[in-house]
């Protein structure tokens, strides 16, 4: 970089936040607003798993690791902890369709989403459950394998009725004033 050119370059990154400041200030009626700071210690549920920085989402990531991991040591003894732990990952693994399940319905439309990856979801959940019934394997993991195809079957069934049938576009609302001038 030349010499020369320096000054203007460290003025042209700067005069935007000066700019911006300078007219923001200057209109005193107008009030700018700043979303509230969001943290996992917060305990707020209408704002869990929505915070403000990506370090609040790895420290409630580590403080549910390290507590899980406490009470899995103290309670590893313990048949009915083991089965329930157990039964309870199984399910979560299960469920993970039930989001995307959902943003389908109240959006009743299926774009974005990817059909050839629901496609191959369903094909391993279906060869993963085939494997536990065939061979013999706890009853949770056979129901859960049922349930997670039975949600990957149910999404393909929105992509198929939502391409046949697709939401009509609202009509656009008029203004009255734009209205008379027309």
């Amino acid at each position: 970089m030349r010499r020369d050119s320096l000054p203007t370059c460290v003025w042209c990154s700067w005069w935007p936040i000066f700019y911006g400041y300078s007219s923001a200030a200057d209109n005193k009626d107008e009030e700018i607003r700043v979303a509230p700071r969001r943290s996992y210690l917060d305990l707020d549920p209408h704002h869990f798993w929505r915070w403000s920085s990506f370090g609040d989402y790895v420290q409630c990531v580590l403080a549910f690791t390290g507590v899980a991991g406490y009470v899995t040591y103290l309670s590893i003894d313990s048949a009915l902890f083991v089965e329930t732990l157990g039964f309870l990952a199984v399910l979560t693994e299960a469920m993970l369709g039930v989001p995307q399940l959902y943003r389908n319905h109240r959006l009743q439309s299926t774009e974005g989403m990817s059909i050839k990856m629901v496609l191959m979801w369903t094909s391993g959940d279906t060869f993963k459950t085939a494997y536990f019934l065939l061979n013999g394997a706890p009853l949770q993991f056979s129901v859960c394998g049922l349930l997670q195809v039975l949600v990957d079957l149910a999404i393909l069934g929105q992509a198929y009725a939502f391409t046949r049938h697709p939401l009509k576009p609202a009509p656009h609302a008029t203004h009255p004033a734009s209205a008379k001038a027309l």
